[in-house]
Formats: structure tokens, sequence, C-alpha cells
């Protein structure tokens, strides 16, 4: 069940129905049968991992809360921790594994008995075990106590809103939530029908009308021109942008809706400066999760390197970043890629601050401009590895763009590219006013009444008429 899909628009009002109609001393069981119909309604048997998972976690943390001697409460963290993460490396990295031995083998002429083994990922599992692990590091580390009521910790491990791509919620924002159940006000209940209304928008209208063209492109990119490729590869950061980003949207309006507050996970990141800030504006959630349980401490433990310390815990942060979003050699090379970026910052911060403020350079907007193009186009030729099948398939793709010339593809359908770019200029208008004019060019947060309601209608319309009904899933529920 996806948030696009006709089981998700009627199951969602008719949960909200009984949650509210619920007394409010059970409304949480009511939420937790919610999460769990959704989630079996995805596959019905990875049901009982997300059960398992939620187990482990409660019993591990009350464990940690109950001892005072710290190498008693280290061996119940690491423990939970192995559980939680041998189902996510198990069927996210076995099949892989599997695939190089039985190569290898094949390779000097041993052929092993067995049959091959593959696997389907379980949908969201990267998500709720990042969320699970926060939760006990959290009580190992005394930031919050170790909740008693399993379905409070049930409730936050299975949330359906989350359940799937996240945000990567933290159990200090949500475990009170669930704990103490709000009711929502008229203002609540109306900003997250805007975000819904745009998530929609971004998902159905840019996203998956972009994916339409760039899926094409990338299928056959030894076919392809080189402005083909370029096209294709300047689309790709915005598709994804807009799908994750349009999915982040619904998530935290549909969690609004019911009463709860969600963090932010995107915001305007493709009006960055610095890959260090786009790093900050894009997937919020999973890079202060990375950041807080990854980075922090690395940084603590290599202090005595001082700057190569802090360059080698970016390597490590980012290359842990490429394996989580897949076991390919492709994320390995991505995440190393983000690294290397962040890493030449770090290393050149002073310089070019020194150089920026001698020239006055951050007020100059053709000098800003010319950071967020630069950024941009860093950024999206690395995701070019990210979205190949392979490193062969990458590396033909840049080759391609500077020596392959010829007429741009558009293919049968030229109102596939044409729907494509303007759902993407509004977008782009969208996130420049709130970024540069926040004050100014206001159609969603207008004082007039007429406007809103246009701006509202329009939006809702376009999504009616040239939004993709049958896009498929959500590009981060293989993550």
């Amino acid at each position: 069940m996806t948030f696009t899909s006709l089981n998700f628009l009627i199951f969602f009002p008719l949960l909200a129905l009984c949650y509210f109609i619920t007394p409010v001393k059970y409304r949480l069981y009511t939420l937790l049968a919610g999460n769990y119909f959704f989630y079996i309604n995805v596959k019905p048997v990875y049901a009982l991992l997300l059960a398992g998972i939620t187990l482990c976690t409660y019993y591990f943390t009350r464990q940690i809360q109950k001892n005072d001697k710290e190498s008693i409460k280290k061996i119940y963290l690491i423990i939970n921790i192995i559980l939680i993460l041998l189902p996510l490396f198990f069927f996210k990295y076995f099949s892989k594994v599997n695939d190089f031995f039985f190569s290898a083998l094949n390779s000097i002429h041993i052929r092993w008995p067995l049959p091959d083994i593959k696997l389907l990922l379980p949908i969201g599992i990267s998500f709720y075990t990042f969320m699970s692990i926060g939760y006990i590091i959290d009580v190992y580390n005394e930031e919050i106590e170790a909740e008693e009521n399993i379905g409070v910790v049930a409730a936050f491990t299975s949330f359906f809103p989350l359940l799937l791509s996240g945000p990567i919620e933290r159990a200090k924002n949500m475990l009170p939530q669930f704990k103490q159940l709000k009711q929502p006000d008229y203002n609540s209940i109306f900003q997250a029908m805007k975000l819904i209304l745009w998530g929609y928008f971004m998902k159905l209208v840019i996203a998956d009308r972009i994916g339409i063209y760039v899926d094409i492109v990338f299928a056959n990119s030894g076919h392809h021109t080189g402005r083909t490729l370029l096209l294709a590869s300047i689309l790709y950061p915005f598709q994804v942008y807009a799908d994750l980003g349009g999915y982040s949207l619904i998530a935290i309006g549909t969690a609004g809706l019911l009463g709860f507050k969600v963090m932010l996970n995107f915001n305007r990141p493709f009006f960055a400066t610095s890959i260090a800030e786009l790093w900050r504006r894009w997937h919020i959630s999973l890079i202060t999760w990375l950041t807080d349980y990854v980075y922090t401490p690395l940084t603590f433990t290599f202090r005595k390197y001082k700057m190569r310390g802090i360059i080698l815990a970016l390597m490590i942060t980012f290359i842990i970043s490429g394996i989580w979003h897949g076991a390919a050699l492709t994320f390995l090379v991505w995440g190393f890629i983000q690294g290397i970026y962040l890493s030449i910052e770090a290393l050149t911060s002073k310089r070019r601050m020194q150089f920026e403020k001698k020239y006055n350079l951050r007020k100059k907007g053709w000098y800003i401009f010319l950071e967020i193009v630069v950024v941009f186009i860093l950024f999206a030729a690395s995701q070019v590895i990210g979205r190949a099948e392979n490193m062969a398939t990458a590396f033909n793709i840049y080759h391609r763009i500077f020596s392959v010339s010829g007429p741009l593809f558009i293919g049968d359908a030229p109102s596939i590219l044409i729907y494509s770019i303007i759902g993407l200029l509004m977008l782009l208008i969208k996130d420049f006013t709130d970024e540069f004019a926040p004050s100014q060019m206001q159609f969603f947060n207008n004082k007039r009444k007429s406007v809103r309601i246009m701006a509202y209608a329009t939006i809702a319309i376009l999504i009616l008429l040239i939004g993709v009904f049958d896009g498929g899933q959500f590009i981060y529920f293989k993550f």
C-alpha cells in the first residue's frame, strides 16, 4: 500500500475516523493496529520481522535502563545493535555476497551444489532499523529513559507514515507524542493538508513525469546522444528530490492530521551554496542521524588527528551512507565521492572564507548563483553513478556526454517532457521565492483567501490532469 494508491486513499480516512472515535485511553492501540494493517498490506510475512525488531528493542532498552554497571550496559547495547542489524544485512547484502562467491567459485571451475538464493528486501527495513538503533543509543547515553509501555515502542517503530521511506525520526521526539496523544487543531489540519497536496504534486506531476523520461534514457544509455544523457543526468536529481521530498511531505502531513509533529526532511537543497550545506538540506533525517550516531562519535575518537581525523570521519560516514543505500559498488563509490567533496571543502574552508570576505562576495548575487550552479553540477555528476547499474555504465554515460553529438531525444510523446519541465519550473519558482523572497509572491500563504483558493485549486487540477497515477512505488522503497 503506497500513498499514491487507491487503497491508501480508502485506508487513511477510515483509520483516522476509527482513531478519533476511539476513547483517548485506547487510541494508541487503534493506531498500532492501523500501523500493522498498513504494513501487512505491503508484505504480510515481513510484519513478523518488524514485530521481532520491536520486541528486541524494547527488551534490551529496558535491560540497559535497569543496570548501573557500564560494562553490562555496553554488552546489552552491542547485542541489541547486532540483532537489529542482522536482518538488514541479511536481506540487503546476502544476495550480493552470495553472487560474489558463486562467481568466484565458477571462475576457478568449482560448481557449488546449492541453488542460487534471491531475497526480496523488506520495504522500509533501512528506516525502522535506524530508528530502533537511534532509540537504544539514546537510552544507553541516558538522553532519554527506556519506555515501559511496549505499545508505545511498537507504535514508534511501526508508525505507518514513516514506515516505508522515513523521515527517520528520533525516539526523543516521537515517544512523548505517543504517550500524550494530542488532537490536531484547525491550523494544524490546514497546514497538514497543504503539505499533502504539495507532496502529491511533487510525486505525481514532477517525479513520475521526469521518471518516465529518465528511465527510458538510462535504460538505453548506450544508444543515446550526449545531449540526451546530459539532460537526463540533470533531471534525475530533481526526480529523486521530488520523489522522496514528495513522500516526506505526504508523510509529515498524514502524521499531522493525526496530531503528530514529524521533522522536516528537505529544505530547498538545490539552493545550497556548498556541498556541506546541500547535505544539511537534503534527506535531513538521514544526515542528522549519521551525524549524531556515526560522524560525531568518530570525530571524538579521531580528535588527536585534528583535520585528518575530521576527513577520516567524513569519509567513513558517507561510505556508510552509500552502503545504506544499497549493496552495490556504485553506491559505495557514490558515498566515497560525497566524502571527497566534503573533505575538499573542509580543507579549503578557511582560505575560501578569507577570499570571499576580501571581495565581499557573499553579498553578490552572481557569486551566489555561481556557487549554486557548481554545487548542483557536482551533485548531479555523482548521482549518475548512483543511478547507473554498474560503474562501466556510469563511465560510458560520462564518455558519451562529452563525445557523442546528435539530436536531443524527445520520444513518441513530447508531452511527457513538456509536462515534466512545467512541473519542475513550478517547483523551482516556489523554492526560489521561499528561499530568497518569503514575504513576496505568496500563493499558498497569501493574505487574500481568493488567491489561496486559486493556488490550491490549480495544484489539484494539475495533479488530476497531468499526474502519473501508475508510476509505481517511491524510489526510496528499495533502500
